[in-house]
């Protein structure tokens, strides 16, 4: 993780006045060392009810069964599925921030891949919520694992993707926990030093001795680039494997090769919404708008545009090999998804996936706080109609016309949906209370050179061309917290 010279002209990484090593330190253990704020205390009691409610939802389903949700004879997966494969792609984020970003150098993923692979921690959760729901007898949910059982010499079903999903999410989870929490260990280390006390003692188990020598920092150091090299094959795998629940079955609107890419590049694109939905709130609700900055909203906004983009053209393609392959159901299948009883649906899909997102091409847009968060917002909800139109209008009209049937999702449905959203939030909530929300031994990194602070220094120093110090003055308007007038006479 060794630093490189940064160029004068771009945009800082950290910006505000005097930002040391101790003001990082105090900035972001800000939250966890003291009481929560009132705007902690109103998103952590609205949260809380919807969980209350995932529980009472979820208990609900398992004492009466499945067939309290809106399922039926022909529509056999809907609202369970949809929000199964939403919170695996949400997931995708963290882990390509962390992995795939520290793989490439990238600098700004310093003051948000923490958030990030917490958000992907707790979205894993509320997708297994799901699986385990939809068994029916979940009590039997261990079998989905090849261990030995009562039955003697019972094997799963090697051949079945729901399997793979099983494995796939699994190995996914357990390598985004090691790799989040490798990483919190020397913050945590810094939490343990600073604290007295119980609080102390807490702190000093978790940080699993650390203690910050050389030799330390170096094992850490090689432990991340490792784990961020098993992680990133994952970020493919992972709903690669989620896909082929659909493409390796023969009903018509699943059955092409086209969803694996087209998956894994629709997780990346809602996984990058949810980030921004949460670090957009929490820079402001923490006072973090000193680390988490105009260029990191800006990035993940070019990001957003561009796997937007790419599922636009997946869309497309989808309706061409359906023209182009003369096969009736197929082709009927996309119809109906425009004339069917399900248009709505798929309008609300292209709309919020590929029409809504083309406005981030202008920077005005990708620089507009508000605007982004709204936009973070209407990604993750057309990605939600994208996976319930795969899922629902591919099934609801079969080979068969007197089968044909409607899904109507009851009122257990929406609560087990409305339910999870409020235990991920929960799950966020006490994240950022108990343990920092940004990296700060990363964010140290980045001062000496990658931060204003720094970048000032340089040129009171007068260690930098003129050309340069003065194109770089044109450019801070554009910049997230600067103050232009502490340069006027630099």
């Amino acid at each position: 993780m060794a630093s490189h010279k940064e160029s004068i002209i771009r945009e800082p990484l950290v910006t505000g006045k005097d930002i040391t090593y101790a003001k990082v330190t105090d900035d972001v253990l800000f939250p966890v060392e003291n009481k929560p704020n009132k705007a902690w205390w109103i998103g952590f009691t609205v949260a809380s009810l919807g969980a209350c409610l995932w529980v009472f939802a979820v208990s609900w389903t398992f004492w009466y069964g499945i067939g309290s949700w809106g399922l039926n004879k022909t529509v056999g997966w809907a609202w369970d599925i949809t929000g199964f494969v939403w919170w695996v792609g949400i997931g995708h984020a963290g882990t390509l921030i962390s992995a795939v970003l520290l793989l490439f150098r990238q600098k700004w993923r310093n003051s948000i891949n923490r958030s990030a692979e917490a958000m992907t921690i707790f979205a894993v959760i509320c997708a297994a919520t799901y699986v385990v729901s939809h068994m029916g007898r979940p009590w039997m949910a261990l079998y989905c694992l090849p261990l030995p059982n009562q039955y003697g010499s019972l094997w799963v079903n090697f051949n079945s993707p729901l399997i793979w999903d099983v494995f796939a999410i699994s190995t996914y989870f357990s390598v985004s926990l090691v790799f989040w929490y490798t990483g919190l260990l020397p913050d945590i280390a810094t939490i343990r030093d600073r604290g007295t006390g119980w609080y102390r003692r807490i702190y000093s188990v978790l940080s699993f001795g650390w203690t910050g020598s050389v030799k330390t920092w170096q094992r850490f150091e090689t432990v991340s680039l490792i784990l961020a090299g098993i992680s990133t094959p994952l970020v493919l795998s992972v709903h690669t494997i989620v896909s082929m629940d659909f493409a390796t079955s023969l009903e018509p609107g699943w059955h092409t090769t086209i969803f694996p890419p087209y998956f894994v590049a629709g997780a990346i694109f809602s996984g990058f919404a949810m980030v921004q939905t949460l670090l957009l709130v929490t820079r402001k609700v923490l006072g973090l708008e000193n680390y988490i900055t105009m260029f990191h909203i800006e990035s993940m906004n070019k990001i957003i545009l561009v796997t937007g983009s790419v599922v636009g053209v997946a869309y497309i393609t989808e309706f061409f090999i359906a023209y182009y392959s003369g096969g009736e159901y197929e082709q009927y299948t996309f119809l109906n998804r425009f004339i069917g009883p399900y248009w709505w649906a798929a309008c609300m899909m292209y709309g919020c996936n590929v029409l809504m997102t083309q406005v981030m091409w202008f920077k005005k847009v990708r620089t507009n706080i508000a605007m982004s968060w709204v936009l973070s917002i209407i990604v993750n909800i057309g990605m939600w109609f994208e996976r319930f139109v795969i899922i629902v209008t591919s099934l609801h009209r079969d080979y068969i016309p007197s089968s044909w049937a409607m899904f109507y999702p009851t009122w257990i449905d929406v609560s087990v949906f409305i339910g999870s959203i409020g235990v991920f939030f929960t799950l966020f909530l006490l994240f950022i209370r108990v343990l920092p929300a940004i990296a700060m031994a990363e964010v140290k990194l980045l001062l000496k050179e990658q931060s204003e602070h720094g970048k000032r220094k340089q040129i009171e120093e007068g260690h930098l061309d003129p050309s340069q110090v003065e194109f770089y003055k044109e450019n801070l308007i554009k910049f997230d917290s600067v103050d232009v007038s502490e340069y006027e006479n630099a």
